[in-house]
């Protein structure tokens, strides 16, 4: 389970969505484009939705349970890219399409919820 750090929020996602989420976002942010993203929470974090708006002047960090790069899957990395120019921003999914759920998201402050 890796993690993608920014602006003081803390989003746990699989090692493999999380791979494909940094190409993705990483594109978008060497482009200067600033978007949204969004996803699921867990019932560990409300399961409600979160979005955050993605800002190329803002650091972020991606941290990776396991060392090993997962094979990338083109199709669904061009959804993943689709979906961040999109005017819905990016909305992290699944392989087969379905919306993921982030793991937890632990805020600044230790607040387990914004709301």
């Amino acid at each position: 389970m890796g993690s993608i750090r920014y602006d003081g929020l803390t989003t746990h996602f699989e090692d493999r969505l999380l791979s494909h989420l940094q190409i993705v976002i990483v594109q978008k942010l060497m482009r200067e484009e600033s978007f949204l993203m969004s996803w699921k929470d867990s019932a560990n974090a409300g399961d409600g939705r979160s979005s955050i708006w993605l800002s190329p002047d803002v650091s972020i960090t991606f941290k990776f349970l396991g060392s090993r790069v997962p094979e990338i899957n083109k199709d669904w990395l061009l959804r993943l890219g689709e979906s961040a120019n999109a005017t819905t921003g990016l909305l992290v999914t699944k392989e087969d399409g379905s919306l993921a759920e982030a793991e937890g998201n632990q805020y600044p402050g230790n607040l387990r919820e914004h709301r």
